[in-house]
């Protein structure tokens, strides 16, 4: 019996054909596999980013160069006109200085306050979850919201402000907020702080919170004192952080529109307009189109060579090794 098992298995064995590994797929097979792989994640973003981004920029160029209504056909061709009468316009000129304006106080007093707020929010401190709840909260708002409560805060005569600064007899400043030229932008520029400081100040909490504490042991161990250690390791270190919060913090003042807008419009008398009202008013109130679309196309030149100067000569050491080639090889 086990000599017939033994005879009937090796005849089955060699009736078997070997079992062989599927044949691969040819390379331009392969590589045609993965590009259809990359086609369907990326085909729809390039799609959106066409008709959302690219082609709004390329009609705002191509109307620039026109007188054009927004109705109609666009035929009245100006050349470089509404450019030379954009570079003559007070208002205009107005518009780019209250934007340095906003970018100088953005660099030199809102990000110093978050970073200020950071370090000490990033101590032992009772409740600092709370704090931090609480300052991170006013970015959840969205700009139309904050700028109809603080045009309540600063209504004339009957708002908060105006309260607060007569029990403090500083009566000159009633009703004075956000009617007065001499007062609208650094009002507009304490919402602004108020608004997006806690953005930046979680920004610089993370950051902080990336450094090892082994440094700071060392540096102590040292014989640094805590401004020693703040301004010889911790700012160092916190570098990449603060770039990156004063390239936002930048570009956001240079295109602020929805605070300004719900809260003064523009004025009074354009003292607190900026490029992004000037483009709303010349487009949508005053119907001239070709003129709005040259103003955003210079304020488009503007964020886009400042992005391009400051990625090359201010991010090039964080960049530097984040993007590999061949895999890493």
């Amino acid at each position: 019996m086990p000599s017939s098992v033994s005879t009937l298995t090796k005849e089955r064995t060699q009736d078997t054909l070997p079992v062989r590994p599927p044949a691969p797929a040819p390379p331009l097979l392969r590589g045609l596999r993965s590009w259809a792989s990359v086609a369907w994640f990326l085909v729809p973003a390039l799609v959106l980013f066409l008709v959302f981004v690219l082609a709004p920029i390329a009609v705002a160029v191509y109307t620039g160069f026109f007188k054009w209504g927004g109705t109609g056909p666009v035929d009245d061709f100006v050349g470089f006109g509404n450019y030379a009468k954009l570079f003559a316009d007070q208002v205009f000129l107005g518009d780019l200085g209250r934007g340095l304006y906003l970018v100088v106080l953005s660099i030199t007093v809102q990000l110093p306050f978050a970073l200020f707020t950071a370090v000490l929010l990033n101590q032992r401190l009772r409740g600092r979850a709370v704090y931090r709840m609480l300052f991170f909260a006013p970015y959840i708002l969205s700009e139309v919201v904050t700028a109809v409560l603080f045009t309540m805060i600063f209504l004339p005569g009957a708002g908060m402000a105006d309260h607060l600064v007569g029990a403090l007899g500083l009566d000159g400043l009633q009703g004075k907020w956000l009617a007065d030229p001499s007062t609208v932008m650094p009002t507009l520029f304490a919402v602004m702080t108020w608004k997006y400081f806690g953005f930046h100040m979680m920004l610089f909490l993370a950051g902080l919170q990336s450094i090892p504490g082994e440094i700071l042991e060392a540096a102590s161990i040292d014989g640094a004192g805590v401004w020693q250690r703040f301004r010889h390791v911790t700012l160092p270190l916190l570098g990449p952080t603060i770039r990156i919060s004063a390239f936002l913090s930048v570009i956001g003042a240079i295109q602020l529109f929805d605070l300004v807008w719900v809260m003064t419009a523009g004025g009074p008398n354009h003292s607190s307009e900026t490029m992004a009202i000037s483009v709303f008013q010349y487009g949508f109130k005053r119907y001239q189109v070709g003129y709005a679309s040259a103003i955003s196309v210079v304020l488009f030149m503007i964020s886009l060579v400042f992005s391009l100067f400051y990625q090359r000569y201010v991010l090039r050491r964080d960049l530097s090794g984040a993007v590999t080639s061949g895999g890493g090889r």
